[in-house]
């Protein structure tokens, strides 16, 4: 069974459709000329025994039939030239068909006939195979002398066979003829309705060999249209990814370029300082040193930042339980010993959300790496978490209007903040995590003077089990 169906599908999807159309259109030609071939003979038989009948009745009312058949008159004298003509008196000699001639077929008459000349039956009407030549016989009731006389007619249904083995092989010819066209009509609007398919199917292929995601040109409004649409889709999905990715590399190149640049300055000023043999200050040695490790530290997190950029994966099947108040407390504790000037305000409620703890706690504490960036030394960071509502607010110079729409863009970098430290990374972190828990994050004017910025995470006050 998988070796046929192994072997169907290794044929091209025009030879199937040429195949089953053929199959098809032979079935069809098939039955309607089985049926036209069974009709018409049934109607050739019905035709024949009414017209027998008939006849028999005619002939039975004649008076002087006896004699005639006796007499040895030709059937055709009678009106009957098509017909044997037979007539059964059961007070004389067994019957014999009029004009019986030397090696004519003998038909021998039965129960049937006897039946009606004894009146047990109003006629009789049966087909006779006299082993040369098939016979169909009527026999009714004949003569006004009560019981024992029988008219009988018998006809050859020679002609009647002749004209069904024509009908036969015209009709078998034509279903040959019948079932080459279907195959050659088939063939043809398989290779015609296939072309579209033939040619998408190319230009598939030269997009995978040469990787030029050119749109593929759209014809019509049909299926195949449809499925050249979606490829156009789908392609500029790729083009975008693809863009996306050649920013993400350009952009980390840049941002890398820099730290990576002055930590090797500061390195090699050191190692010149040793190979000179004239050791630097105390301070400024100090100074150099926590200046690289201040490189280094920014460098890992400029490191991470495009690690957790560049997941693509979905939320894993298995999540759990995340108590946003908690990771809430946890960034501010972890801030707060970053920038141990500032002063935290944080006013938070219960909230549950499904999803990854890492990655919310990372985005909180973007938030707040960004408040307390900006907030000035001895300044107040506002937190407050109420029904996944999470509001940071600060006091420094806030966000410029025309700076609004971009502050979550990878690598997005304000004017005031190209001479400050960091990768422009972290609240693009932050809207790819409330996208990932179908959440949603946004900036604002704080009424404090500085920046707002409100993370939004749909969930529950309560733990709710994810499996019920």
């Amino acid at each position: 069974m998988r070796s046929r169906e192994r072997w169907h599908y290794r044929r091209s999807l025009a030879s199937r459709v040429t195949l089953l159309t053929t199959i098809a259109v032979g079935l069809a030609v098939a039955f309607v000329a089985l049926g036209a071939f069974v009709t018409t003979r049934v109607q050739l038989g019905s035709s024949l025994d009414a017209s027998l009948l008939e006849r028999a009745q005619q002939a039975a009312t004649q008076t002087t039939l006896a004699n005639s058949v006796r007499a040895d008159i030709p059937p055709w004298a009678l009106g009957a030239g098509d017909i044997r003509i037979a007539f059964i008196d059961l007070d004389e000699n067994p019957p014999i068909f009029s004009a019986d001639r030397a090696g004519d077929p003998q038909i021998s008459l039965g129960e049937e006939e006897l039946a009606v000349a004894l009146r047990q039956e109003p006629f009789s009407l049966r087909t006779v195979d006299t082993g040369e030549e098939r016979f169909r016989v009527v026999a009714v009731p004949a003569g006004a002398s009560g019981q024992g006389q029988a008219l009988v007619l018998a006809q050859s249904l020679a002609p009647q066979e002749r004209v069904l083995g024509k009908l036969g092989f015209v009709t078998v010819l034509f279903g040959i003829a019948g079932m080459i066209t279907a195959g050659i009509a088939g063939w043809a609007v398989a290779s015609n309705g296939l072309r579209p398919v033939r040619r998408l199917t190319g230009a598939v292929e030269t997009i995978a060999r040469t990787e030029q995601l050119t749109p593929i040109q759209v014809e019509g409004d049909d299926e195949v249209a449809r499925l050249a649409t979606a490829f156009n889709q789908m392609l500029l999905a790729l083009e975008l990814s693809r863009t996306r990715q050649r920013q993400l590399v350009a952009d980390a190149g840049h941002e890398l370029r820099t730290p990576l640049t002055s930590l090797r300055t500061n390195i090699e000023l050191l190692g010149q300082a040793d190979a000179g043999g004239l050791p630097l200050p105390a301070g400024a040695r100090a100074e150099l040193l926590a200046d690289v490790a201040a490189q280094i530290e920014e460098l890992s997190q400029l490191v991470g930042d495009l690690v957790e950029l560049a997941r693509d994966e979905p939320l894993p099947t298995v999540v759990e339980a995340v108590e946003l108040a908690e990771a809430v407390d946890h960034a501010v504790e972890r801030v707060r010993r970053r920038a141990p000037s500032l002063h935290f305000e944080v006013e938070t409620t219960p909230w549950v959300v499904q999803g990854e703890t890492g990655t919310l706690e990372r985005a909180v504490t973007n938030l707040l790496d960004n408040a307390a960036k900006w907030s000035p030394p001895g300044g107040t960071v506002r937190v407050h978490l109420d029904r996944g509502v999470l509001t940071v607010d600060d006091e420094g110079p806030g966000i410029a209007e025309h700076d609004l729409p971009h502050v979550f863009d990878r690598f997005y970098r304000s004017e005031e903040s190209r001479a400050m430290p960091g990768s422009g990374l972290g609240l693009s972190i932050v809207a790819q995590a409330a996208a990932r828990h179908a959440g949603s994050v946004r900036a604002e004017r704080s009424p404090h003077g500085g920046a707002r910025l409100v993370l939004e995470l749909p969930g529950s006050p309560t733990l709710v089990d994810v499996g019920t």
